[in-house]
Order: structure tokens, then sequence, then C-alpha cells
């Protein structure tokens, strides 16, 4: 039977001893995400998880997929946060009908040379929204996928790289499945996080029409921030420079270890919902996102509740459950709760 090793515990986490990432580094950093918050913050009223979520995914160079119903300000937060950077911004509605070259591009033939030129797709841009990806066919799906793990695009045989910073925010609608192509789970994995989202509350509903009325979304000389692609692209590279210690490594393991065999650490009802447990990338993303929400805290070094704090968005869409818990309506939430409850903190 696996049982998880305790692991030393710590009353107090330091820095290293040699600094990987400077005062004035975080400094920097700081200055620049708050700015590209406070951007965000204008214009998307609530949902600061899915503003939080985006800034870390930014920073730890990953993909969100988002599953909400219509209208909850994916597409504001993800324009927003193009103009906030002074990035390139392109949304791609799925459809049923759409083609791998409607989304990474195609060779057209101009009939005034005799040749061939290359029309890129809008996938080359540094913010992408692809929304309701499970209306578009599972082939289209791959081409996606595919451009947004290798970060490039082969038409006629040419390889073109996709810019940096480069971010894909997916989304899918849970009240409809006609029309729709579920996403495999392995393609699920590639994505960094998958985040929900709920209505907002009253008074920040009664603030959106306040904006409306104001003309805050017509809008776009108060999106100038200063801050730019090359920016972020030295804030990502920061990222990997943030400390992680082997204790944190090892309890990330233990962590997602434990949704593999959770026979005997957790209650045997719960454990016997889960089909398969997470794949290794749900560690890489758990150290990735540690790393960024340390950053974002205004730390060099990472500590227990940087881990912790992700892990619904980190498997959620990565525990492959039983068709007994989707008949008993057993939310994948409560079994990672009961996961990281199991699981001794260092």
């Amino acid at each position: 039977m696996y049982e998880p090793s305790p692991g030393p515990s710590f009353s107090r986490y330091q820095p290293p001893a040699l600094e990987t990432v400077s005062p004035a580094d975080l400094n920097r950093v700081a200055d620049l995400i708050g700015r590209l918050g406070r951007a965000v913050g204008s214009r998307v009223v609530g949902q600061a998880q899915l503003q939080h979520t985006l800034l870390a995914a930014l920073l730890a160079n990953g993909h969100v997929l988002l599953e909400s119903v219509p209208g909850l300000a994916k597409t504001t937060a993800a324009a927003t946060l193009a103009a906030a950077l002074g990035a390139t911004f392109h949304r791609i509605q799925c459809t049923p009908d759409l083609l791998p070259a409607d989304v990474i591009g195609t060779q057209v033939y101009d009939p005034t040379t005799g040749r061939f030129h290359t029309q890129l797709g809008p996938v080359h841009a540094n913010v992408v929204l692809l929304d309701e990806i499970n209306r578009a066919s599972a082939k289209t799906q791959s081409a996606m996928l595919e451009a947004m793990q290798e970060r490039q695009t082969s038409i006629g045989g040419v390889v073109y790289p996709l810019p940096r910073p480069f971010l894909v925010l997916a989304t899918q609608n849970p009240i409809e499945q006609e029309g729709t192509y579920e996403l495999p789970e392995a393609q699920l994995d590639r994505f960094l996080v998958k985040a929900t989202l709920t209505y907002p509350n009253p008074d920040e509903e009664v603030d959106i029409l306040d904006r409306i009325d104001h003309g805050v979304y017509q809008r776009t000389d108060d999106l100038a921030t200063g801050v730019t692609p090359e920016d972020l692209a030295w804030a990502q590279d920061l990222t990997q420079r943030v400390y992680v210690d082997q204790v944190i490594k090892k309890y990330i393991v233990r962590l997602v270890q434990t949704t593999r065999r959770a026979a005997g650490i957790i209650d045997p009802q719960l454990a016997g919902y889960i089909q398969y447990g997470a794949s290794p990338r749900a560690a890489i993303a758990f150290m990735a996102l540690a790393r960024a929400h340390a950053l974002l805290s205004g730390r060099s070094f990472t500590i227990p509740e940087d881990v912790k704090m992700w892990r619904h968005e980190v498997l959620r869409h990565r525990l492959i459950l039983s068709f007994e818990a989707l008949a008993d309506a057993v939310r994948p939430e409560a079994i990672i709760d009961a996961i990281v409850q199991a699981t001794p903190t260092p």
C-alpha cells in the first residue's frame, strides 16, 4: 500500500543562500504586473481569480482553459490584457466547419505572379482567444493544440515560430453539448490550468452597468501601460529563476502521486471515483505556477502555499473520474481537497 512520506517540517522558509532573483528584479516585476493588473481590472469587474490566473499563466508561459456560461468577460479580459501589453490579439470562434488552415494559415495562389505565398492564420498573435474550443472538430483541435505545445506552425514545409509571449485562452460552454467535440484527456493535459467562472454578485453587476453608462468600454487611451511584450518575456525568464527547494518539489510529487494511488490515503469511496490520476505534467504545472505566484507575492522563493492555492486549477482537468462519480454528481474539487488534506504539508 502506498504511503506518502511526511517529509521534513519547517516552521519558516528562508530564501536560498545565493539570491536567484534580486530585490531590484522583484520591484521591477511588481511594477510591470501591477500596471497590467490595474488595466485588466479597469475593464473586468469582479472575477479576481480570472485576473490572477491570467497573470500567473503569463508569467509561467502556459495556456488557460476556461469553463463558464457566456457573458462573463472572457473576451474582454483577453482583449484588455493584449491591449495593456501593446501586443497582438486574435479571437477565433470555433465551429464544426472550422478547418486547421483557418487557424494556423495556408498557402494562397497569386494568379498575377503565378506563385504561392503564405498567409499566416490568426493563431499567430501574442494573445489568442479560442472561443468554444469544443465546437471545433477533432482535427482542428489537434492543429491548434500542436501549435500551443510546439509554439510554431508548419505551412508548406516551412516552420513559422509563434510570437513571444504567446498565451492561448480557450473557452468551453458547460451547458451546451449539441454539436460539440469533447477534448480528449491527452489534449486537456496540455493546458497549464483549467479555471471556472461564476456569475458576478449584485454590486458587481451594477458596477458593470455604471461603467457602460460612463463609456468605459469604448475608451482605449487608458489601457496604455507602457508594458511591452519584451518586458513580459523578461519577466517570464525571471520566473524560471525563482528558487524551488527540494522539499517543495517532493511535496508536489507526493500530491501528484496520491492522485494515482489514492486508495488507503483518502476516503475509500472518494478514492474509488478516480479512474486515472494526474500525469507528470501536473507536477510541472504546480512548480511553474508556484514560481509565478511567488513573484506575484514579492518573493524570490516558493513556499507550500504557492502550490496548494493552485490545486483545483491544476488537477480538475487532469483527474479522470469514473462513471460512478458522474452518476453521483461528485465534483473533482471534493476529491482534490481530500488529497491535499491527506498529504502532509512540509
